[in-house]
Parts: C-alpha cells; sequence; structure tokens
C-alpha cells in the first residue's frame, strides 16, 4: 500500500519527503505507479530530496524512462550530491539515457571534485 507512502513526497518535512522517495526507490513494480511523484521531488527545494529522487528513478529501469529527462536536468543542481546521484541514475538507463551522454560526460569536468564521477 505505497499510497500513502507517496502521499508523503508532499509532506512539510523535508526528511519525511526523502524517506518517502528512498522507500518508493526500494519497492520495485509495486511503485511504479508513483514514479511520476517521485519525478516531482527533483525540484524539491531540499537537495536531500531531490537526490534521493535520482536515487529512485535510477532503480526503476525502464519504468523511469519517462523521466530520464527531469533527471538529466539535475546534472545542472546547485548540489554536487545531487549531480552524482542524477549521474549514477542516468548511467543505470544505458541505452536509454544515450541521448544525455554528453551531459553526463561534462560531470568530468565539474568544479567540485566530489561529482566527477
Amino acid at each position: 500500500h505505497l499510497g500513502g507512502v507517496a502521499e508523503l513526497l508532499a509532506d512539510g518535512d523535508w526528511e519525511v519527503r526523502r524517506r518517502a522517495c528512498a522507500a518508493l526507490g526500494n519497492h520495485g513494480e509495486a511503485a511504479l505507479p508513483h514514479l511520476g511523484a517521485v519525478a516531482e521531488c527533483l525540484t524539491d527545494e531540499e537537495f536531500q530530496v531531490r537526490r534521493a529522487a535520482c536515487e529512485a528513478l535510477g532503480k526503476h529501469g525502464e519504468a523511469a524512462v519517462p523521466h530520464l529527462g527531469a533527471v538529466a536536468e539535475r546534472l545542472a543542481d546547485d548540489d554536487a550530491y545531487v549531480r552524482i546521484a542524477a549521474c549514477k541514475a542516468l548511467g543505470e538507463h544505458g541505452e536509454a539515457a544515450e541521448q544525455y551522454l554528453d551531459a553526463v560526460a561534462a560531470c568530468l569536468k565539474d568544479k567540485d571534485e566530489r561529482s566527477q564521477v
């Protein structure tokens, strides 16, 4: 019954939103109906939530492909850890994320060494 977990993606506490993203990332096929709500968290005001959303979408394979453009936008995030999570999430999608390869490669030149994955 992940509908209740998905509702927590809109909670006022960023830590609750982060945990909800993580939970949905770990629940396989049962979480698929909620990937759109997870993708909305990619623009959350808190970097920890954006990072968790990237990580969650990276775990859902083909079902997350419609959200890869939004994940790729996080490659330009202000936070290095979000950029790293976006890079890794796109990497998990292989050929489906091929159109974002140049943007991922640009991470190698990132000003913050932590995101030079």
